[in-house]
């Protein structure tokens, strides 16, 4: 007898209903109303054979008795949904089963079990993460699934603990680099082919149009801010298009790369193992310290080139408390170091356990959650006295160790660019700017360094300011100058004042430089990383508004192969933090752009010591030719043990050099 259409239709909507009542019951702990909900669910869809119907409500019930600490029947009931997902051809619900089966197993201390049941999860994982084009939505993706690593790690180490000798901490290792970054990485392998040749015509043309609609948005922001007539609601406005816009924008890439014959070929990377790492990244004076923050117990890897010495560490919880304090002390330029220096040694003595066993100089940090926005480098090596780390290790930040590696791998065969060094400075924000009237407006000639640095040197960020306020930072014209002076002429390039314009920024010529240094307002928006950015000049040399605003978007599109990229803007090392992505953000438009490596700061730096810092990195590294690590350690140093008020943290711990180090 065959069942009404509708009638089908009813039964599965009343045993959604009748299962998603017992879901409420559930969260209220009344397990036993919860049960009796389900189990009528599951009557009703097995009577009807609702196939699938019924596989989503075995997995509910198996939720309850997991709550119930009865593992066993949850297992039972995980096993009996496992199977109808399978045929079903539901690959993502069977990863989350099979997920679930490795977490109870590992609540009945059956740790080889669950080893397999995670690893055939995150196969599924990686297979599916791999069927999706757009970065955007593996990245999503993969943020949502990072649970099923973390139990990967934790088991991984669990059996390390019981079999010290059978490798289980190398394979945690690997499933840690498995589970972070991969979209960069991929975007890094894309960066190196020409992924537009062979698309069709008529989608390049329109995502051209899209990139000229969306400068059109900005340049109306620029007008409505320079005039100052406008309204709450066209400013919304403008927003609710630009994102709309940045949407079509992504959807329309998503097009070009399924069209692209180049991106089919495209082979991705595998993340580096153990052995990969130590062969192919570290030497005597290198050591790897990468961390996975879980919610039960947090894990540090230790590497070197011929040892991996692993640590437990407390939860994330912990650790992101402590992080968050050290952070808002560090960041804070009227904190003493007897505030700094308690909540420096509880962090220190909770993610470096093993500091006094590190003899090596270098060490090459590969954070995990909050862990990103934390200057390593300021850390109290002392519990006693304040003494940065720095004055003991060179301090490297990766997003994880696999993505040096591409970048070393392409950057083999690249020609260097012919000239030394472009600095992007002193750009024009408002038509009430002096220099319309030809005055040059010099920073005032005061000593440097007295308890009145905050309060006369402006900070280089437009994270909480309006465009319309946006001012002139006078260091900016003197960091460039005096490092400019540090070459000859015809070695490098100076854009300042309104030729400092987006114009130039994009323009071809730029990418004949080895180094290039922009010294201006920085944009951080958390929200949507897409929109962050770098202010140039928002108004042309007749006082009529433009675009200055280089967005990360802008910056993908971008032709800079140079050696290094040095920004020396307000938080342009900061970004969204997603979860097995690390932070997105400027450094990664660079790097995709072609820069191996980057300076980038983690807050709103100050404008004056930012321009002595600066100066001391460049004469370290121009002048006595030190690496660009060496060099921002050698010139942090410097401020370091300069007069009182510049030894503070938050004058020069902001900057972090990210990527290559050698």
């Amino acid at each position: 007898m065959s069942i009404n259409p509708s009638y089908r239709d009813d039964i599965i909507f009343k045993s959604a209903i009748l299962s998603s009542i017992g879901e409420v019951y559930r969260t209220l702990k009344n397990y036993k109303k919860s049960l009796n909900y389900h189990n009528q669910a599951l009557a009703l869809s097995q009577t009807e054979g609702e196939r699938i119907v019924e596989a989503f409500v075995l997995n509910n019930l198996s939720a309850v008795y997991s709550d119930l600490g009865e593992h066993e029947k949850a297992l039972d009931y995980y096993n009996k949904a496992l199977p109808i997902f399978q045929q079903g051809g539901y690959p993502n619900w069977e990863g989350d089963i099979l997920y679930k089966i490795a977490y109870t197993q590992l609540n009945q201390d059956n740790l080889i079990q669950a080893l397999t049941s995670i690893e055939a999860s995150i196969q599924i994982i990686e297979n599916l993460r791999t069927k999706v084009a757009s970065p955007e939505l593996r990245q999503t993706y993969f943020a949502t699934v990072q649970d099923y690593y973390q139990l990967y790690i934790d088991l991984l180490m669990q059996l390390h603990q019981q079999n010290p000798n059978k490798g289980y901490d190398a394979q945690a290792f690997h499933a840690s680099e498995r589970s972070r970054a991969r979209s960069l990485i991929e975007l890094l392998t894309e960066a190196n082919a020409d992924i537009r040749q062979g698309v069709n015509p008529q989608l390049l043309e329109q995502e051209r149009n899209l990139q000229a609609q969306l400068n059109t948005i900005e340049q109306r922001r620029v007008e409505l801010f320079q005039t100052g007539n406008y309204s709450q609601d066209e400013i919304n406005q403008l927003q609710q298009t630009q994102q709309k816009l940045l949407s079509e924008y992504q959807d329309l890439q998503e097009k070009i790369r399924r069209q692209s014959p180049k991106y089919a070929e495209l082979q991705y990377p595998q993340p580096l193992t153990l052995t990969q790492v130590q062969q192919q990244l570290l030497d005597k004076d290198t050591v790897l310290l990468q961390y996975a923050l879980g919610e039960e117990r947090s894990y540090l890897w230790a590497i070197t080139q011929d040892s991996i010495t692993s640590y437990q560490l407390p939860p994330r919880s912990e650790i992101e408390t402590a992080a968050q304090s050290f952070f808002r002390f560090t960041t804070d330029s009227s904190a003493t170091f007897d505030e700094i220096l308690p909540t420096s040694t509880q962090l220190t003595q909770l993610i470096l356990p093993n500091l006094d066993k590190i003899s090596q100089k270098r060490l090459l940090i590969v954070p995990d959650g909050q862990l990103h926005y934390l200057p390593f480098s300021a850390l109290s090596i002392n519990s006693a006295d304040y003494q940065p780390l720095l004055t003991k290790h060179q301090v490297i930040h990766l997003p994880s160790a696999s993505t040096v590696a591409i970048n070393r791998n392409q950057l083999t065969q690249r020609a260097t660019a012919p000239n030394t060094l472009a600095i992007i400075a002193d750009p024009v924000f408002s038509p009430d700017d002096k220099r319309f009237n030809g005055e040059t407006n010099p920073p005032p000639n005061e000593n440097r360094g007295t308890q009145d640095i905050a309060q006369r040197s402006l900070e280089r960020s437009t994270a909480t300011a309006e465009i319309e306020k946006l001012s002139r930072l006078f260091y900016t014209r003197t960091e460039a100058d005096t490092i400019l002076q540090l070459l000859p002429d015809k070695s490098s390039l100076g854009i300042f004042d309104f030729e400092a314009n987006l114009n130039q920024v994009k323009a071809p010529d730029l990418s004949n430089y080895q180094i290039i240094h922009f010294a201006t307002h920085g944009i951080l928006n958390r929200e949507y990383p897409e929109l962050s950015g770098l202010v140039v000049s928002l108004v042309d040399s007749q006082g009529n508004p433009q675009n200055g605003f280089l967005r990360l978007n802008d910056i993908f599109n971008l032709n800079l192969p140079a050696e290094l990229v040095v920004l020396s803007a307000c938080q342009t090392g900061s970004g969204k933090n997603v979860k097995g992505e690390g932070i997105v953000g400027l450094t990664r438009g660079f790097m995709y752009a072609g820069a191996p490596r980057i300076i980038a700061s983690l807050w709103n730096v100050n404008d004056e010591s930012t321009a002595e810092l600066m100066s001391q990195f460049y004469q370290k590294y121009l002048q006595e030719n030190l690496p660009p690590a060496e060099a921002l350690r050698q010139a942090q140093l410097a401020m370091w043990q300069s007069n009182v008020d510049w030894r503070k943290p938050y004058y020069w711990a902001a900057f972090t050099l990210q990527g290559e180090w050698r």
